[in-house]
């Protein structure tokens, strides 16, 4: 029998919505938001949760909650979170108990740095997961001279990894960046919000939140 990640990944509805979100983000000139974006959201939130002492189903709903938490981008990028929450309620309640279709929504409702509050362990791995997917694979413009800066920092991120360390109860973002290509403040005028955000996670999940830039820890 298919677990319920697996259910959730491969359903080929699931998946349209995701694959349009992703050609609306394109659109709109965002990085890529699609299913690599997804995949790579949904297992790092399901190793936050098995490598701190989470259950298997609660790694499994952190899971499917990362899969699924820029599908609320197939209607509209303004309230994509909350849009998402409700598209997915709709889409997978069947699979659930009532409790676990709510604690997807919550995370999925919450994991905008705009708006959103790490209110329990599977919102916060995702929040987590989800912020530091920062990489050059992300990049959609193939031509260097006019990008902008999300693109600039993008692309100068050459291997993330996203290191959980329970024995020392926190959990590292490590990047390894060509600092040639731009200057390690402009990481912070995008991304501040995300990573304050990933403190905030990281309290609920009882760790604490570091992130390393070319081996030099920045927070």
């Amino acid at each position: 029998m298919n677990s319920l990640f697996s259910q959730v990944a491969n359903d080929k509805v699931l998946r349209t919505y995701l694959v349009r979100a992703d050609a609306y983000m394109g659109k709109l000139g965002y990085t890529e938001h699609g299913i690599r974006h997804a995949g790579i959201v949904a297992s790092g939130a399901m190793e936050v949760m098995s490598k701190l002492g989470y259950s298997e189903r609660e790694a499994e709903l952190a899971g499917v909650a990362g899969f699924l938490h820029d599908i609320g981008n197939a209607v509209s990028r303004e309230n994509h979170s909350q849009v998402g929450a409700i598209l997915a309620s709709q889409l997978i309640r069947d699979l659930l108990l009532p409790e676990e279709m709510l604690d997807i929504m919550n995370a999925i409702g919450n994991h905008d740095e705009e708006n959103g509050i790490p209110a329990n362990p599977i919102t916060a791995a995702v929040i987590i997961s989800d912020k530091s997917d920062v990489h050059r694979e992300r990049v959609r413009n193939p031509h260097t001279i006019s990008f902008d800066i999300h693109d600039r920092v993008n692309y100068a991120v050459l291997n993330r990894d996203l290191i959980i360390n329970p024995d020392r109860k926190e959990v590292i973002l490590s990047l390894d960046v060509d600092t040639s290509s731009f200057e390690v403040v402009e990481y912070f005028e995008i991304f501040l919000s995300r990573m304050i955000m990933c403190k905030r996670a990281a309290t609920v999940l009882g760790v604490s939140f570091k992130l390393l830039i070319n081996n030099i820890q920045i927070i």
